[in-house]
């Protein structure tokens, strides 16, 4: 199989190790020449495109592909305009290939914190948040794309707790709408090899414990410090459910639980 991951981050540069030990072939764009060598050291084909900036052709870069995975981040802190161009540019560079499924990494901040169990349709998109929903939108033109809306994400060294040490926690009274960087890996090559039927999927563990609890237990597995208190003065109970994928692949998560972490 031949994969492109177009923004190559924390995710695709761990999807791509994955798939080049299953022997397949991945090309990856990333904005920096320090993850352009990193990248080719490890035997990816990649190239630098940074899609804020004219496009550059990727040399060599092949026409058909089996599978896209798309990772350009929507970031809050760009503007509307900004991310009109940014996803113009990725929606060109996308034109001119073949492939037979696109993934879309978008995120489930696209849903507003309110109290309630949240699906895919539990809103209108005048309710949604403008930046990933023109994102999603741009994407979501192209024929056999589907959107995966990812909860918070962990693995590796990315450990709740890190972030809490010698800090108030005032979200503790909130669940837990996290997801495994293991888990997106193989919910991202299964999506890929399996029908989907839908366009858009939540990708959040099935399990929600309040973020005090998962703070707790990834201090202890990992020996950080506890936050300097608990003030839950920011509660909202926002449970993101990600049913629609796990049953459209008959999935089993590894990591069911952010307590698991």
């Amino acid at each position: 199989m031949r994969y492109l991951i177009l923004g190559c981050g924390w995710v695709g540069e761990f999807v791509a190790n994955l798939w080049l030990k299953e022997g397949h072939e991945v090309w990856a764009s990333t904005t920096t020449a320090e993850k352009y060598h990193r990248l080719l050291t490890d035997g990816i084909f990649a190239f630098e495109q940074n899609f804020d900036e004219p496009l550059t052709p990727a040399i060599n870069l092949p026409k058909d592909f089996d599978y896209i995975l798309v990772s350009v981040p929507a970031t809050n802190k760009s503007t509307i305009e900004d991310l009109t161009k940014r996803f113009l540019r990725v929606s060109n560079f996308l034109s001119s290939l073949h492939y037979r499924k696109l993934i879309f990494l978008s995120s489930i901040g696209i849903y507003p914190d309110v109290s309630k169990e949240i699906d895919e349709n539990s809103f209108e998109e005048d309710e949604l948040q403008s930046k990933l929903l023109l994102a999603e939108k741009s994407i979501g033109l192209f024929p056999n794309t589907h959107i995966y809306r990812l909860g918070g994400l962990f693995g590796q060294n990315r450990i709740f707790a890190k972030y809490f040490q010698q800090k108030e926690c005032t979200t503790g009274g909130q669940p837990a709408n996290f997801i495994h960087l293991k888990d997106v890996a193989s919910l991202i090559s299964e999506g890929f090899v399996k029908p989907l039927n839908y366009k858009i999927y939540n990708v959040v563990c099935p399990h929600h414990p309040l973020k005090q609890a998962v703070v707790e237990a990834s201090a202890q597995k990992y020996g950080f410090e506890l936050p300097t208190a608990f003030n839950n003065s920011d509660s909202f109970q926002k449970i993101v459910k990600s049913n629609r994928l796990q049953n459209d692949l008959n999935y089993t998560f590894k990591y069911e639980s952010p307590l698991d972490f």
